[in-house]
């Protein structure tokens, strides 16, 4: 390439490393070669010119900071001469030095090139400071000449080449091969290079450590042969330090950042770089700030820079940090540290605003870094990442240290002139203020012109304007550097400056003092950006784009954030400035909605928010549909076709909104121009094309439509010719869609097809086969497609068939496996507390697009009278409004934009029936109850009326009800009620004769009721009055001395008879008498008194001794009597008899009469019977009862029951026996597992004499035979139990109870009915 430098020029500029990158880009292999190989000629050569140079000169090269001038192209454009429909690509570098950064465009015979005028004609491309024009298939017209022209401020510079297209005399040959881009190996490898597992778009938080990498495959591989790898960050090359470590390992690039930190933020990029061309990936890396030290304290500023370095003077500029802590930033504090030490030195008393600062009082010849701290009324933030190490000295003396150093000549060369001595300097020249702010002025100039610049110092002198008093501001010390920053000026007031040098010799004259100047801020804040646009992206990011601040001077860049719709909550959407009008925010969550808000930012602070901007949801962004395939003709007339196609392997993220068909003629194998066949968009995936021409062939294509907009067309089909068929067997099915794919089964959908021959379609045949199999595997499959084999690939087509024939075969579908996909679910049927009956389906990999499609018998359902379809997130519920027998039928579920989510739930008549019987049991809950309504006496006669319910809640409340009147709380009525064990009692102190009726318990607890009711009339309550009286009279009595054991009598073996009773309760106080018929026995000794019990001895009886003998106790606390009548009057009772009771058995008998003087004496075996809680016994009215809990084997035999009333007794035996109890034999298995449709028939034996009630029960309730269920009792042995036909419904718990007055027992078997379908866990 033709550069235009000079020898020496050249030399220079290939020693840089931009020369080096640009040098491997553009230069063919033999140029390489060259470029390295300098001679020492050239070196000398420029040596000696650089000596001839004056000292101002020499500087000025050396600087090349200082440099303003045009841009020059260091390699231009070449001319090409190219065949035509070739491609041709110009390159140009252009040498550029900020901040005079060129603008480059590109002309075509004089006239700008505009890619956007002419898509896909011309390409422009700048990357890395290499910009090129791409010129797509080339033609005559594009012969032409061509200039880059680059400008900036400094003027304008243009590179010329001409473009040549030429044309082959026979036909094009459109493989011609492309032009080369980029530079190829010398020795004829051509490499490709991919870039594979790349980093994505990543986030971290200052101080973490982060690494980026990707796996770089070069082939063919080379062992020797190393690609140059380099990475970027915003375009701007990285090198290797103490924050960034970079590693290749022969086939991964790394990049670490060892601490993070906002500067951090950016777009990476790799490039990896052949002999054969170069390939990039990139991904943007986001850095959060860390978390406050302080509460509420603003981020920490980033990208702190030193300008303008002097001897003692130092520019340190930043940038402002997005978060303010919820505060505003009150301003900045900036520290330094001493290169060497770890010594931080706060530069400012008061926190400046401005994001400059000039720090001053620096020694001269020592290096510093500076960081910077933001302060809001909450606190300090964290410092800044420290700058880069600067040296306080000279600008000139740094640039000589900077430039390149000759090569040795063997001679020192001394370039300093000797300075003259004793000689006053001159004005200082070109005074200004460079930056002014209400904090400080900053004023600079050159140093005087003449000799006698040895030592030279400044003094800066100030003058308010409109006076002339001027006044020394650095009295003390004079400023080294031809830099000064004045603090401590009245803000709004006008000054003007000047400057004096001094050296040993003295002070010279000042200089031209400058305009006057008034101190306050010169940069204003920039304006707020306009209009916020935010557009979808991904399915987790959002590109935004906004209208750039009008008028912004010194603009640094834009902030961003972003606020889910309500929550008010703004999150920063980048912690480093971006400079364009357009930012990809990452990171945000799928499906949520989000409002975005700009601010623009410059040294003098940061804008107002610009408006926010319209919701936007987060999804991925739409594109048009890929093209149809597989289009067929199902039906031919004469003058018409109807065809089908098959939808898009990619529909763009929208649903297709139609189709559009075009067709061609073709005559003689040549096709004619393509005619649109529809102009309004077609929904299905078959169409009848018109207005053909009979025997003619025709081509056809199809677009498929979405939101975003039309897609390309398909491949034109085969030709097909319009004649009209006649075939008697009818055309082929079509549209077969595949739903419900499960590792065993699967369900095939079609459409019957449009010609259906001479008669109607009456069947289908459906036919299956592996996917690599041969064509004679195809195979029929009845009814449901099941029994496949899991993991296997299966391909499918259907057949149709009328009264002629089965007619031709329908597309093969796309393979499928029969792989049951993860996450997938079946639809569930749901009955709520309300009775509500619903189905529902859930999907686990739903896309922001994705929707539910409920359908019956596999159509979608359009009629909401019968069903209402509720969607929430990833859930779906179809809710039955009156389920009856219409709503019979097969439901299906299909999820879009998914990868076949769906699933089918068949709702038979018998399933329908259990749902209804559950929904009623759901709409009038029950509470279930342990214990019925009872009664019973408490102590004292108290009556206590008690149920137990199973199961309440706290919220549970009781209604007391006596003969349909409410009861309350009060005197006579005590109401308990324990929601922890479920007992609710009321209690009554006694019973009255009103108080004869009807006592019920109503219970409430939400929804659920019951209710519990116990009669109490007639003899029943008559029976409970009196033995509550006679338990609240025993309780008074025994308040005071009473009889334990009434009066009764023994004769001893001398034949004295001895009356006696056992007392209890006695004090001193109290008296014992007796009487014989109303007279006191006076004591004498034959009364006696020991160890409770009263004795009176009759030695010798006789009939004069007969009569009616009574003891009477009493003191202050009241008196008892007992009574004996010795008498001929005797008493009888009835057999022993038993019952059964809930507690177990009871014996009783019933006496003629009841009183004290009766004696009553149980016996077992012959032996009184010592009574327990077990074994009870007890007297109500004339009857006389002993109760035996839980009896077992251990309690059968004798029993007896003795009684004596002073004039005789009797005696009352019972044999208990065991084998007149009510017993369950056996029969009866614990569990039975059957299957659906199949009868169940049970039978158990049943034995107790009397004859057992049997009752047989389902989850604890009542059943009746009925004709599902029979149930029969035979001979009063044979309990059986049948269900001719058994459905899921009629599983459960089941129970048998047989009861008679010995005793109840009952067996229990639990009954699973199972689907065969299910019973593998496969559904069809």
């Amino acid at each position: 390439f033709a550069t235009g430098f000079s020898d020496s020029e050249e030399a220079r500029v290939r020693g840089t490393s931009a020369y080096m990158a640009r040098r491997d880009l553009f230069t063919s292999g033999l140029e390489m070669e060259r470029s390295e190989q300098i001679s020492r000629r050239e070196a000398m050569r420029e040596s000696a010119e650089r000596i001839s140079l004056n000292k101002r000169e020499h500087f000025k090269r050396m600087n090349e900071d200082s440099l303003m001038h045009p841009p020059e192209f260091v390699i231009k454009p070449r001319s090409h001469t190219v065949w035509e429909k070739q491609c041709v690509r110009l390159h140009c570098t252009v040498n550029h030095l900020k901040p005079l950064i060129p603008v480059l465009s590109m002309y075509k015979n004089n006239v700008a090139i505009d890619p956007l005028a002419n898509p896909g004609k011309y390409k422009l491309e700048s990357r890395y400071n290499v910009h090129s024009l791409e010129i797509n298939r080339c033609d005559f017209d594009d012969t032409a000449q061509y200039h880059a022209s680059a400008m900036n401020s400094k003027g304008e510079q243009s590179a010329f080449a001409s473009i040549v297209v030429k044309r082959f005399k026979g036909d094009v040959d459109e493989s011609l091969p492309s032009p080369r881009q980029g530079p190829v190996s010398e020795y004829g490898i051509t490499f490709q290079t991919h870039i594979v597992d790349q980093f994505g778009v990543s986030f971290g938080r200052e101080g973490e450590t982060m690494s980026l990498g990707c796996t770089v495959i070069i082939y063919p591989a080379l062992n020797r042969y190393q690609p140059e790898v380099e990475w970027y960050r915003d375009d701007v090359l990285l090198s290797p330090s103490k924050w960034t470590h970079m590693h290749w390992s022969g086939d991964r690039a790394t990049l670490t950042l060892t601490h993070l930190n906002k500067e951090d933020e950016g777009l990476y990029t790799l490039r990896v770089t052949t002999k054969s061309g170069y390939e990039t990936y990139s991904a943007y890396v986001f850095v959060r700030d860390a978390d406050a030290e302080v509460e509420g304290a603003p981020g920490a500023p980033l990208d702190v820079r030193c300008l303008d370095a002097n001897k003692d003077y130092i520019i340190v500029t930043w940038k402002q940090p997005a978060v303010d802590g919820g505060n505003s930033i009150l301003g900045y504090f900036v520290d330094r540290c001493e290169v060497g030490t770890t010594h931080w030195i706060q530069c400012n008393d008061t926190p400046v605003k401005f994001a400059r600062f000039p720090v001053t009082g620096l020694v001269e010849g020592r290096s510093y870094t500076f960081r910077v701290r933001a302060v809001n009324k909450s606190g300090m933030s964290r410092p800044s990442r420290v700058s880069e190490p600067v040296a306080a000295m000279d600008p000139a003396d740094r640039a000589r240290m900077r430039g390149t150093s000759a090569p040795w000549t063997g001679q020192i060369i001394v370039t300093e002139e000797e300075p003259a001595e004793g000689v006053v300097p001159g004005r200082p020249l070109e005074l200004q203020v460079t930056e002014a702010t209400k904090n400080y002025v900053v004023l600079s100039w050159k140093p005087p012109g003449e000799k006698g610049l040895e030592g030279v110092m400044y003094y800066v002198e100030k003058c308010v304007s409109g006076t002339d008093n001027w006044q020394r501001v650095n009295t003390e010390i004079p400023v080294k550097s031809p830099r000064f920053a004045l603090f401590d000026l009245a803000e709004g007031k006008s000054y003007s400056f000047r400057v004096r040098c001094c050296n040993s010799a003295g002070v010279g004259e000042p200089s031209d003092p400058t305009e006057a100047t008034t101190v306050g801020d010169k940069l204003d804040i920039p304006s707020a950006p306009g209009k916020v646009i935010p557009t979808r992206n991904t399915d987790t990011s959002v590109v935004v784009s906004w209208e750039a601040s009008r008028d912004a001077k010194e603009l640094v860049g834009y902030y961003i954030e972003s606020s889910v719709v309500g929550s008010n909550v703004w999150e920063p959407c980048n912690n480093k400035p971006v400079n364009a009008t357009r930012f990809i925010c990452h990171g945000l969550m799928t499906g949520e909605t989000y409002v975005f808000r700009v601010r623009a930012v410059n040294a003098a602070g940061l804008s107002q928010f610009s408006p926010e901007s319209e919701p936007v949801e987060v999804k991925a962004a739409i594109a048009s549909p890929a093209p149809p395939y597989g289009i067929t003709v199902l039906e031919c007339v004469r003058d018409s076709m109807v065809l089908a196609w098959k939808q898009p392997n990619f529909i763009g993220g929208a649903d297709i909104t139609g189709y559009f068909v075009d067709y061609r003629e073709v005559i003689d194998g040549v096709p004619g121009k393509w005619h649109e066949a529809n102009i309004r968009a077609v929904s299905e995936r078959a169409y009848r094309v018109s207005d053909l021409k009979e025997n003619k062939k025709y081509q056809f294509q199809v677009r498929a439509a979405n939101m975003a907009g039309v897609g390309i067309p398909s491949l034109p089909s085969n030709t097909f010719l319009c004649e009209e068929w006649t075939i008697a067997v009818p055309g082929p099915p079509h549209d077969l869609q595949i739903r419900e794919v499960r590792s065993d089964s699967l369900v095939l959908l079609w459409k019957p097809p449009v010609y259906q021959g001479r008669d109607p379609v009456n069947g289908f045949y459906v036919d299956i086969k592996e996917a690599e199999a041969p064509e004679e595997a195809w195979r029929g499959v009845n009814n449901k497609i099941k029994n496949l084999k899991e993991g296997e690939t299966y391909v499918f087509r259907v057949r149709a068939q009328n009264k002629a024939g089965v007619g031709n075969t329908s597309d093969v579908t796309e393979p499928v496996s029969a792989v049951t996909k993860p996450g997938s679910k079946e639809i569930v049927v749901d009955v709520d507390d309300d009775g509500i009956i619903s189905l529902n389906f859930e999907c686990c990999d739903m896309t922001p697009d994705s929707k539910f499609v409920w359908s019956k018998n596999y159509e979608e359902i359009s009629d909401a009278s019968r069903l209402t379809v509720e969607t929430k997130g990833n859930k779906s519920k179809a809710v039955f409004k009156t389920p009856g027998e219409e709503d019979v039928g097969i439901y299906s579920c299909l999820v879009t934009h998914t990868d076949g989510a769906s699933a089918s739930y068949t709702l038979s008549e018998e399933e329908l029936k259990r749902l209804l019987e559950i929904s009623h049991d759901h709409k009038f809950p029950i509470i279930p109850l342990k214990s019925e309504l009872a009664v019973e006496l408490l102590e004292k006669g108290k009556v206590r009326f008690w149920l137990q319910a199973e199961k309440i809640s706290p919220n549970g409340k009781v209604d007391y009800i006596f003969n349909d009147n409410a009861v309350s709380q009060g005197e006579k009525y005590k109401m308990n009620f324990d929601k922890n064990t479920g007992v609710i009692e009321m209690i009554m102190e006694s019973l009255t004769p009103a108080d004869e009726g009807t006592y019920t318990f109503q219970l409430q607890d939400g929804k659920a009721t019951n209710q519990s009711s116990l009669v109490l009339i007639g003899d029943v309550f008559k029976q409970l009055q009196q033995e509550s009286e006679f338990q609240r009279k025993e309780w008074f009595r025994k308040q005071g001395p009473h009889f334990i054991e009434y009066l009764g009598y023994e004769v001893t073996p001398e034949c004295c008879v001895i009356l006696k009773c056992k007392v209890g309760n006695m004090k001193k106080e109290t008296s014992a008498l007796w009487y014989k018929d109303g007279h006191e026995i006076k004591s004498d000794e034959h009364l006696g008194f020991t160890e409770g019990v009263l004795k009176l001895e009759i030695a010798q009886i006789s009939k004069k001794d007969a009569g009616v003998y009574e003891v009477v106790l009493k003191d202050d606390r009241g008196k008892d009597t007992s009574t004996l009548n010795l008498t001929d009057q005797a008493n009888s009772s009835t057999p022993l008899k038993v019952t059964s009771t809930d507690e177990g058995i009871r014996l009783y008998t019933f006496v003629s009469y009841y009183n004290d003087l009766l004696q009553v004496t149980w016996h077992y075996k012959d032996s009184a019977i010592a009574f327990s809680d077990r074994i009870k016994s007890g007297v109500v009215g004339e009857q006389l009862w002993l109760q035996i809990s839980e009896p077992t084997e251990k309690d059968m035999g004798k029993y007896a029951i003795e009684f004596n009333d002073g004039k005789g007794g009797l005696r009352r035996t019972l044999e208990l026996s065991g084998q007149d109890r009510a017993r369950v034999a056996g029969g009866l298995p614990d569990v039975v597992t059957i299957q659906e449709g199949k009868a169940l028939n049970l039978t158990c034996n049943i034995s107790g004499n009397p004859v057992p009630e049997v009752t047989w029960l389902k989850n604890d309730r009542e059943i009746t035979s009925d004709e599902h269920c029979i149930l029969k009792f035979e001979s009063g042995k044979f309990a059986s139990f049948t269900i001719t036909g058994v459905n899921t419904s009629d599983s459960g718990k089941y129970s048998i109870l047989v009861k008679n007055k010995y005793g109840t027992e009952s067996g229990d078997f639990t009954v699973s009915v199972f689907i065969p379908d299910e019973a593998g866990g496969k559904k069809k």
